[in-house]
Formats: structure tokens, sequence, C-alpha cells
């Protein structure tokens, strides 16, 4: 059973002075009753589980022999409520890196903030840009550090340093892991399905941006909680940089255009003599 230790906090009476009022009220009993339980860690997951939003999304990332392939779609969404359609899932960490957001909206945003500064204090510090490795590696440590405390993130860390492209998937738990093709997100089951199909290593960047642009479509298809804007970045030597962002409600009819009706049967009026 845990213990908080208020040791190290001031008395009540350091700091009432002659107000006697106000020190009642610092002393006086919680009006509300307090859980009775044994296992409060336990508790504590039932009612993190309880409250915890449902949520969706669909990003993905890949190597290729050019670089790094970055691309996300738009919506924030609750259940079924559908909160935005302008979101910006790929957050820039410096000019060589890139973030994904998949999870709790304001915790990725804030975390991978709170990485970019350590990114550029390390850079600062070091006269050097932190490794993209060294990057995942501070991020998944952090995280690891808040785990079982509500965070909801499901990152990839993907930049280009010394050694080339590097990709890495970091998640609220503390995982970290390392590869060449990721998605995350409720659509990414659908977003694998056109990644793993279509990927090849050779590839040129203008079929890479394609690929991940088809892949995000399809997710946003077939789920319900992807929408809004698919959005493709690339990172190579020089820098990240923003290829497209395509509504995929017009990709739609750029991928399945709509041809002419085909009539089957006509009703014909006939004339009565």
């Amino acid at each position: 059973m845990k213990r908080i230790d208020f040791s190290g906090l001031e008395s009540p009476a350091s700091f009432c002075g002659a107000d006697s009022d106000l020190c009642e009220s610092f002393l006086k009993t919680p009006s509300f009753q307090l859980p009775d339980t044994l296992d409060f860690d336990g508790f504590q997951k039932e009612a993190i589980q309880m409250v915890k939003p449902a949520k969706g999304t669909t990003t993905l990332a890949f190597i290729f022999k050019e670089g790094v392939i970055v691309a996300a779609d738009s919506r924030a969404s609750m259940g079924g409520y559908i909160s935005s359609q302008s979101v910006k899932k790929i957050i820039e960490i410096n000019p060589h890196m890139l973030g994904t957001m998949a999870g709790g909206a304001a915790d990725c945003q804030f975390w991978h903030r709170n990485l970019g500064i350590k990114c550029r204090l390390h850079e600062l510090a070091n006269k050097r840009r932190i490794s993209v490795t060294g990057a995942s590696k501070l991020l998944a440590n952090i995280l690891y550090s808040y785990r079982g405390m509500g965070l909801s993130v499901g990152t990839m860390i993907a930049g280009w340093d010394e050694k080339g492209p590097g990709l890495y998937y970091v998640d609220s738990e503390g995982g970290r892991l390392k590869g060449n093709r990721f998605s995350v997100g409720s659509g990414s089951p659908y977003a694998y399905g056109v990644l793993d199909s279509g990927y090849r290593y050779d590839m040129s960047i203008e079929e890479a941006a394609e690929l991940a642009r088809r892949s995000i479509y399809h997710a946003t298809f077939r789920d319900g909680a992807s929408g809004g804007t698919a959005s493709v970045y690339y990172v190579g030597p020089d820098g990240w940089k923003k290829l497209s962002g395509d509504d995929v409600g017009e990709l739609h009819y750029k991928y399945y255009p709509v041809g002419p009706a085909v009539v089957e049967q006509e009703m014909a009026e006939i004339s009565i003599a």
C-alpha cells in the first residue's frame, strides 16, 4: 500500500499566523469519503481505465534509400465525436528530426516540445546535433519515469544524423524499438496493408511520398477515427521538408474517379393510340 510522505511540507501553523479561521480550514478533515482499499495500485489502474477517452489516429514512417518519409492524418477525436480536422500530428523537433503524435494530443505535444528543448541544450553543450538514437532514448527514459501515471503517447522519432537516416518507435510505457517501417494509431492495420504491399528500399522520393499518401488515405477510408488531411514529410541529409498536404476527400476521387453511370434497363413510355 502506498503512503504519501508529507514530512517535507511546512505545518499549517507556520503560514497561518494570527488567522485562526484559515488554520481551521487547513486542519479540518476532508468532507468526502476516501476509497477504502488495500490495493491502491489496482484501484489507480481501474480509475484510469474508467476515465480513459477513446481516441484514434493514423501515422506512419519508413526508411528508404533517399532518407525517411513521415506521414499522418489530421483528425482529433474522442469516441464518436470529431473535435478537429486540422491537428498537426507531425512535430518538428529540430531542423533534421521529426516526431509523430498518436494517443493523447496534449501529452504528445508537451513531451515533443520538451524533447526539442533538451535536444537544443545538448547541441549547445556538445557543439553537435544529437543523434536520432540519443533523442529517442532521451524521450523513452522520460516516459518510463511516468509509467502508470496516465500518459498516453505512441510516437515515432525520425531524422537524419551523422550515421544517416534513423527511425524509432517510443511509447508511454517506456518501450523503444528501432526499425525501417512503423505505423501507429487505430488506422495502422489498414496503413500497414498498403505500406507493406508497395514498399521497396530503392524507391525515389516521389514514389515513396505517393506510397505514404496512399497508405494514409486508405486508413482514413476504413477507420472512422482518422481523416482530415494526409500530410507527407521527407527527411534527408539537408533536413526535413513538407512535400504535400492533401484533403483525403479529394484523394478519394483521385484514386477512385467517378465514371459514367451504366444504365442496365431503361423504362420507356409507350404511347396509347
